[in-house]
């Protein structure tokens, strides 16, 4: 019999909330007081993550502020990701689970799931075969590595993960429309940066005639990442404790736009509470 986890379907949320979720439900994992979980949810407005140690001035803070973007901060390493027109999801589960210990071993198993509901929309998408793109740039989608998706030479979709103990938080995106333009001035990219962003990124409307509706994308991603990894969702939501958790990690991951002087002087660093 199939092992049952937990389904968490949101509605668009705020960013910080969104990633304190995230981790307060890989905190309840790690403790033993809820199943694993997939969570699926979108953004109430366009939101820059952070990775968990990424220097908050490798992005241009006045074209977020002009542009009505929020920056938070995950709790996931990498480099920033600008989160719009898309589908995000969150696996967070155990080695009791069934996922293998170690980074890369555990990408591979939990990115099973991940091809199977990107074929169940119609896309043929396979694990990156060798790292490639720009290592110096601060948008993660400019560089592709082992722990992406790839659609022939172009990147689809990148992951983030973190440990937590012995249970794992992955988390990233199903991008459905990309604004290259609005992506570029976020990390102000060079122009050279700017038309490789453009030629070898693809979304779900690059690939597909027809683009599935947002409920039809979330319920096709649910059925694959279950057939993918040999698991049976069953509809949930958080829990009381995690919901206080995730509060109390709110002011760990929002980001205030730093002042000329604060982001020479520090950084822009933001510390991230467990």
């Amino acid at each position: 019999m199939p092992a049952q986890w937990r389904l968490i379907i949101d509605d668009p949320l705020d960013g910080a909330w969104n990633m304190a979720v995230d981790r307060a439900i890989q905190v309840a994992r790690e403790q033993g007081r809820v199943p694993a979980t997939l969570r699926l949810y979108m953004w109430s407005k366009p939101t820059v993550t952070l990775g968990r140690f990424q220097d908050a001035s490798s992005i241009d803070w006045t074209a977020c502020r002009d542009l009505g973007v929020s920056v938070v901060r995950r709790f996931t390493g990498g480099r920033g990701v600008f989160h719009d027109d898309e589908v995000t999801y969150s696996l967070i589960a155990s080695e009791s689970d069934g996922v293998p210990s170690g980074i890369s071993a555990s990408y591979r198993y939990l990115c099973q799931g991940l091809v199977a509901a990107y074929r169940r929309l119609g896309v043929d998408a396979g694990l990156t075969e060798r790292p490639k793109g720009s290592a110096g740039s601060a948008a993660c989608y400019l560089r592709a590595t082992r722990a992406d998706l790839t659609v022939g030479s172009a990147k689809l979709a990148g992951s983030a993960q973190t440990w937590l103990g012995k249970t794992c938080l992955q988390h990233g995106s199903f991008t459905v429309t990309r604004d290259v333009v609005r992506e570029s001035d976020v990390f102000h990219l060079s122009a050279d940066e700017r038309q490789a962003l453009s030629e070898t990124t693809v979304t779900l409307q690059d690939l597909l005639d027809d683009v599935p509706v947002r409920d039809r994308i979330v319920h096709e991603v649910a059925a694959g990442i279950g057939e993918g990894l040999g698991i049976e969702f069953k509809a949930g939501k958080l829990t009381v404790k995690e919901s206080q958790h995730a509060e109390s990690l709110l002011a760990g991951v929002s980001v205030e736009t730093p002042s000329e002087d604060r982001v020479s002087d520090s950084g822009g660093r933001v510390n991230v509470e467990v």
